[in-house]
């Protein structure tokens, strides 16, 4: 009986109804389901941004989701230098990344080694990039709140 190893990686920050929908289609589509959660330092080179929840509480809350078998930190860029360390069958991405040059190397770096790339549905209204915004506007919205008051 075939044995199908899903490899779902993400940064996985402010942790959201995107993330978990991933994991769920994630983990209906392999029979064990690896979590790459990427470091704070591959988040801030990929995003500019270092996460705000730190990667061993990112990694806890991952590692407790049903649906994941293993959690991953994931330390390099390169994910067939992951699969390497992790040999999964199926990689699953975000359709944001579907057609993308991005999307296309992934593709063309996997095919030689056999492993299929799916991409799921992005949710579009939910984002750590959204969310982390929102915070800053709260944040810089209260400095401006405390400065007006330290004023009067």
């Amino acid at each position: 009986m075939p044995h199908t190893v899903g490899y779902a990686p993400g940064v996985y920050d402010l942790f959201h109804i995107g993330h978990l929908n991933i994991l769920r289609h994630a983990r209906s589509r392999c029979d064990y389901l690896v979590a790459g959660v990427v470091s704070d330092e591959m988040a801030a080179l990929a995003k500019g941004n270092r996460p705000v929840i730190p990667l061993v509480e990112r990694l806890e809350i991952v590692r407790s989701i049903r649906y994941v078998d293993a959690a991953f930190v994931e330390t390099v860029p390169d994910k067939l230098e992951t699969w390497q360390q992790v040999r999964f069958d199926v990689i699953f991405k975000g359709d944001d990344w579907r057609g993308t040059p991005k999307g296309e190397k992934l593709e063309s770096d996997f095919r030689p080694v056999g492993v299929e790339v799916v991409y799921f549905p992005y949710t579009v209204h939910t984002s750590s990039t959204q969310l982390r915004g929102a915070l800053d506007a709260l944040a810089g919205g209260a400095a401006a709140t405390l400065s007006r008051g330290a004023e009067g």
